[in-house]
């Protein structure tokens, strides 16, 4: 796609920090990182939402954030590394690998609960979608 910034990296028109190529993936830092070693994966095939892609494609992004979690884990000296799939801020598919502390309070997020009877009833809203 012309103005996706992800196809513009996989182009090699934009430069990146990359730790990781294959003919399928690239992974490379952050460059607005939640800490250092923030990495991101992206198909090189642009993909706008992650239900949009093969099977293929998740499957090898999905080993491929295994080994490089490993790696940053290994390599940063992270307590764990948190995998995140947001996709709304660039429109092609990406997984966030963040390095994370067990102390870091990052993030804090703001949790609820569901009313009585609400909680059945989303889980078969989403079950009769299946």
């Amino acid at each position: 796609m012309e103005n996706c910034i992800f196809c513009k990296i996989v182009k090699g028109e934009i430069p990146c920090a990359q730790v990781f190529e294959d003919g399928d993936f690239l992974a490379f830092l952050d460059i607005q990182p939640v800490a250092n070693g923030h990495l991101l994966i992206i198909p090189k095939k642009h993909i706008v939402w992650m239900q949009d892609a093969e099977d293929e494609v998740i499957t090898g992004i999905f080993k491929l954030a295994k080994k490089l979690m490993l790696a940053v884990k290994n390599g940063i000296g992270c307590d764990y590394v948190q995998l995140s799939i947001v996709g709304k801020d660039i429109p092609h598919f990406h997984i966030h690998l963040i390095p994370r502390y067990l102390n870091d309070g990052f993030p804090q997020f703001t949790t609820k609960r569901y009313h009585d009877g609400e909680m059945e009833k989303v889980a078969k809203k989403i079950i009769s979608a299946l």
